[in-house]
């Protein structure tokens, strides 16, 4: 079955959800429900009506949305759409005044949520914010007046605000997103046509929908193509294949370390009875993909998007492995110094790959030509660092090919300065991946006692110090500056709610942490090798940064 004619012309979320009406297909699975499309489609109308009453006059129409990945998250994405309102999906993995201050910073006057997070609203001032809990019998009593609500958008147009997603950050409060009604419909269709995805599909969004990788990347292209949506409460890597059998899954989003916890669950001779087509998502890294497909059978697409909109990388056939794509049509795309703002060389690889000039070819990726970036709610000071002089800085490294194809290096706030030389924690990581008892690696900056960086890696896994010292000593491509300085040994590595590795609190914590770290001492006379970092150990160090009058910046 091909797509909708309305999905590949509608302009409006709120189109996509109306079309739905009278279509009794399957097309949301969660747990033991099953809705259908039309379903779907009146439980959103229901939902916009209760909304439309409960919302203050001369309130903003922002709803907040803090709940697991239940039926009730999309019934709620599409009610605010016929409602000609936004959603904020408020991460439950947040805690007291920072929770509470995401929720009033989006100016939700209602908050929708479950009973399992309500401990987490426990003392929290939250004026003026009616909270909603789903899973009650006073909610569906709420409820029961609009049963007969048909799915009629109000004024709604493509710039109608839809989105406010929070973005993560290695510093300051997250940033709240927008995304409008019409570059979310957009973006439906254009991953329709990318991915040929037809109304028989079924997504599967394991990914928390509170993020916007899930919703934009996975539900809006389903709901553009008609195409059915199961979702799984929570990831679970020991989950996902009986998942995907059972619902008949042939599409779903990964970010961070997703794929690789996937790839840790034991192997079976029948892993590629399944139906899946394609997985699409960021971070998994060429070396996991490669596994992913030869044990599963399923090709994962790579592709990169700035959260905010403002630009974007297509794989397609021929990209040479390890790159990501080239600019989006209309996209104009540079790899810029952002000091000098002059266009940084191609990059050179040697005859076995290895980028040779990374200190001059790595910048951060711009967009020099028009972009859909929509702007942060209510931070004019990150909309200016965001769109500079008219483009849009992603705050992503990169490095392009002669041939204009785009390799990921990393996060700008992931660029160490060590004696003097740019490196990006994404290359070094590449490098340390390929040892032996790694399960994950990341790679971030320690102060130097007194100027710059030194290296630190954390390692999840088994580790052998001299056996880690003979990986170093063999790896081609391993500048003389890229060595760890310390390596922390972890059992598990820490992620954020949306298995992202949780670079930041790596970074505070530095070498003053809990588990052990292991590091080679600047200039010990005799030895060149690691060994475990004692209380006297860092005790001296911190005198040495006190010394310096940079001891202030251990925890930064």
């Amino acid at each position: 079955m091909g797509t909708s004619s309305v999905g590949t012309s509608a302009r409006t979320v709120a189109e996509l959800v109306q079309a739905r009406w009278g279509d009794h297909r399957p097309g949301l699975w969660c747990e033991e429900r099953t809705l259908t499309h039309h379903e779907v489609a009146a439980g959103a109308a229901a939902r916009a009506a209760l909304f439309a009453d409960l919302l203050p006059s001369r309130a903003q129409p922002h709803v907040g949305v803090l709940l697991d990945n239940t039926s009730e998250f999309p019934l709620w994405l599409s009610a605010a759409a016929l409602a000609g309102a936004a959603v904020a999906g408020i991460n439950p993995t947040r805690r007291g005044p920072e929770l509470a201050r995401d929720i009033l910073h989006t100016e939700c006057r209602v908050l929708i949520t479950e009973r399992a997070h309500l401990p987490l609203l426990d003392g929290l001032e939250l004026p003026g914010v009616r909270v909603l809990v789903t899973d009650t019998q006073a909610y569906e009593d709420l409820l029961a007046p609009y049963a007969d609500a048909r799915p009629e958008p109000g004024p709604v147009t493509p710039r109608t605000r839809f989105l406010l997603y929070f973005t993560s950050g290695s510093t300051g409060a997250p940033k709240a997103a927008i995304c409008s009604q019409g570059r979310l419909a957009a973006a439906g269709r254009s991953l329709v046509g990318h991915f040929g995805v037809r109304a028989d599909d079924v997504h599967y969004v394991c990914m928390p929908m509170f993020h916007g990788n899930a919703v934009i990347a996975d539900w809006a292209p389903a709901l553009a193509a008609g195409a059915g949506v199961a979702l799984r409460r929570r990831f679970s890597a020991s989950n996902f294949l009986p998942d995907v059998r059972a619902y008949g899954a042939t599409y779903f989003t990964y970010v961070g370390r997703a794929v690789q916890y996937i790839l840790q669950t034991p192997a079976r001779a029948d892993d590629r009875d399944n139906p899946l087509r394609t997985g699409f998502g960021t971070e998994a890294g060429a070396v996991d993909a490669a596994a992913f497909e030869e044990r599963f059978g399923v090709r994962l697409v790579e592709g990169y998007g700035s959260s905010e909109g403002g630009a974007a990388i297509q794989w397609s056939p021929g990209t040479p492995k390890g790159a990501t794509g080239r600019a989006a049509p209309g996209d104009d795309l540079a790899v810029l110094d952002p000091r000098t703002r002059a266009e940084c060389p191609a990059a050179v690889f040697g005859p076995d790959g290895v980028l040779l000039n990374g200190h001059e070819a790595i910048g951060e990726l711009v967009n020099r030509g028009p972009n859909p970036f929509e702007g942060y709610w209510r931070n004019p000071a990150a909309d200016a660092a965001r769109a500079r002089d008219g483009w849009f800085w992603t705050g992503d490294l990169f490095y392009r090919d002669a041939d204009g194809f785009l390799y990921f290096a990393g996060r700008t706030d992931d660029r160490l300065r060590v004696d003097s030389e740019n490196l990006a924690a994404a290359v070094i990581e590449n490098i340390l991946a390929r040892y032996e008892g790694a399960d994950a690696v990341a790679v971030y900056a320690v102060p130097d006692p007194v100027a710059g960086d030194q290296v630190m890696a954390a390692v999840a896994g088994t580790f052998d110090p001299l056996a880690f010292e003979a990986f170093l000593r063999a790896q081609p491509d391993l500048g003389t500056k890229m060595a760890p300085r310390f390596v922390r040994v972890l059992d598990r590595m820490p992620v954020t709610a949306t298995n992202k590795i949780h670079r930041a609190g790596l970074r505070r914590e530095g070498f003053r942490c809990a588990d052990p770290v292991w590091w080679r001492p600047a200039g010990e006379p005799g030895r060149t090798g690691y060994r475990l970092l004692s209380g006297a150990d860092v005790e001296a160090l911190v005198e040495r940064y006190r010394a310096r009058g940079r001891e202030e910046l251990l925890s930064r």
